[in-house]
């Protein structure tokens, strides 16, 4: 096992439009020790495609879960299975470079004072921690459409519902790129693509797993922070992110998920120092934009050729 290794971790459902050429990249990308891959009961093609990888390359294995349990606990289960170092949540839908994880874990090095090139020894991080000369790092990337559009989930700020009631521009998350900074601190990065070391994200429990499909990256990114760690994004590192792909079969639950996921984020970091009458128009605001959302998004889906 490669001492500075990375375990990529991929979960997959009715992903195969881009599941093949994610695992293309991701076996001959830098740096990768392991592939996991969590099938979360596809109905596609995505498990063939994961069976001839996996024959072809013994870094990669994978789990088929008989039914969806969800991202968090997909991640979590990946996780739990692989060994390396540092631990990369690679969506089925975004496209790595040969260089893409290999350069963020260097920006991760340069964080915590080691060096790009890693630690000598496991006594060198210690020494560091001992120190006081940094801390942890989840890093995402700069992601970008098929077409070059930047995703503005790539860096968000954490959502304050309660501020959103009184300023309605508050509900933009997204941080703006700061090009002039190529490791740019944000609240929280994407999910889609997110390193960080394995120490780290079992210090903090991994993914919640009261998640079922998003908010859940906004949450681990909090708790990381909640326990020192920095949150950047590497944005010198370009990363296409097609985005969607495995929630075109079924968009109002993703919607009703991604809703649920928002609420839950709130009732466990926010609300306790809002009044009821705050608690409750913040529930009402979530889920009275629910049905719009999700007839956006079926709309959308049925206007894909």
């Amino acid at each position: 096992m490669n001492g500075d290794g990375i375990a990529a971790i991929v979960v997959s459902y009715d992903s195969e439009e881009t599941l093949d050429d994610c695992l293309v990249r991701l076996r001959a990308a830098a740096g990768v020790a392991e592939i996991r891959v969590v099938d979360n009961a596809s109905r596609d093609g995505s498990l063939d495609i994961v069976q001839r990888h996996a024959l072809a390359d013994p870094r990669l294995r994978f789990i088929a879960n008989p039914d969806n349990p969800g991202f968090a606990v997909a991640c979590n289960q990946g996780a739990a299975d692989s060994r390396a170092p540092w631990l990369a949540f690679v969506n089925p839908d975004c496209l790595v470079e040969a260089d893409s994880l290999a350069r963020m874990r260097a920006h991760a090095h340069r964080a915590v004072g080691v060096g790009e090139d890693g630690p000598r020894d496991l006594s060198e991080y210690v020494d560091v921690a001992l120190r006081g000369q940094g801390g942890d790092v989840v890093l995402g990337a700069d992601l970008v459409d098929d077409a070059g559009m930047r995703d503005a989930a790539a860096r968000r700020r954490d959502p304050d519902f309660a501020a959103m009631l009184r300023d309605p521009g508050r509900r933009q998350l997204g941080i703006a790129m700061d090009p002039s900074q190529p490791l740019q601190a944000v609240d929280a990065v994407s999910g889609a693509l997110m390193l960080m070391p394995r120490g780290l994200f079992e210090c903090i429990g991994g993914f919640d797993e009261g998640y079922r499909l998003h908010a859940e990256d906004l949450d681990l990114c909090r708790r990381a922070r909640a326990e020192g760690a920095t949150v950047a994004c590497a944005n010198d590192v370009r990363v296409v992110h097609v985005r969607g792909v495995s929630s075109r079969s079924r968009p109002v639950f993703v919607e009703w998920h991604k809703h649920r996921g928002f609420w839950r984020y709130y009732r466990k970091f926010d609300a306790a120092r809002d009044g009821g009458l705050v608690r409750a128009t913040v529930f009402a605001m979530i889920w009275a934009r629910f049905p719009l959302a999700a007839l956006r998004a079926a709309l959308r889906t049925r206007a894909r050729p």
